[in-house]
């Protein structure tokens, strides 16, 4: 995983977030930590974002309606503050570095792939 992604993922207590996240909705222990393995499956790119939603209705055993809900939760609190980092950090070391017109023409070759560049 880059560095940055790493840092940003650090940055938040996202086990804590999860956890309120589980407890607003009720659910019992069992049910959270199996909410924050599915999360963290999320975090570490060993399953897609948008799988996430039908991970936890058949993992975690909440009913559609309820995983929704979490799954904006989750959204609002772990990802989008999580994605936020890793924009400012991607931001503040392209300010560190020096950019060459060639990067250009090699991310345009790379058909718009960010990730070839971290």
């Amino acid at each position: 995983m880059p560095t940055e992604i790493q840092n940003a993922v650090n940055s938040l207590d996202w086990g804590w977030a999860t956890d309120k996240v589980g407890a607003l909705y009720d659910l019992k222990d069992e049910q959270i930590n199996k909410l924050q393995t599915e999360v963290l499956l999320v975090l570490i790119s060993s399953e897609d974002l948008a799988d996430l939603k039908i991970n936890i209705e058949n993992n975690v055993g909440i009913n559609k309606s309820d995983t929704e809900k979490i799954v904006d939760e989750l959204i609002k609190k772990v990802f989008n503050p999580i994605a936020v980092k890793i924009d400012g950090d991607v931001k503040k070391g392209l300010q560190s570095k020096k950019i060459s017109w060639s990067q250009s023409v090699d991310f345009i070759i790379s058909g718009g792939d960010y990730s070839k560049f971290i």
